[in-house]
């Protein structure tokens, strides 16, 4: 599916912004799957005006596609989910935000499945709408029906 939308962004035409858009959206799946990666690229993008953009392009995607090869772990997903449940700590009540962590703990010991603590995450998101995070590949990585992570 990243090769698509990146097929897709070359199509449409390839910006710094764009390009930056486009790791923008993948930045959580990138720190779920290879976090030494996710620092990389985003140093790499940091000084994309140091680079020509159709040399550097090519470099991005390759070892973006490198690394969502690997895959992520509870460890890290936790982590990522961490991170995106912080963005409601002003929105959410003192209850919500401790099933959060409690769900995120229980994912993590491996006692519920991804799609738990994914499943609450989206809810908040629902009623809580956040822009950024609306637009995070890491929510929905693939078509839901496929039901990818329902073995995680």
């Amino acid at each position: 599916y990243a090769y698509a939308q990146w097929q897709q962004l070359l199509r449409d035409g390839l910006t710094r912004k764009t390009l930056l858009d486009f790791h923008s959206r993948y930045k959580y799946l990138l720190m779920a799957t290879h976090p030494l990666q996710y620092k990389a690229l985003g140093r790499l993008l940091g000084n994309l005006h140091q680079h020509d953009l159709q040399e550097l392009a090519p470099r991005y995607f390759s070892e973006l596609m490198a690394a969502l090869k690997k895959c992520a772990t509870r460890r890290t997903h936790s982590n990522t989910l961490q991170h995106l449940s912080g963005y409601f700590k002003l929105a959410l009540s003192s209850a919500d935000r401790q099933e959060m962590q409690q769900l995120i703990g229980q994912y993590r010991n491996g006692i519920v499945p991804l799609v738990v603590p994914l499943t609450l995450l989206k809810h908040h998101l629902r009623r809580h709408p956040h822009d950024y995070l609306a637009t995070q590949v890491y929510l929905q990585p693939h078509p839901e029906n496929l039901s990818l992570r329902n073995a995680l």
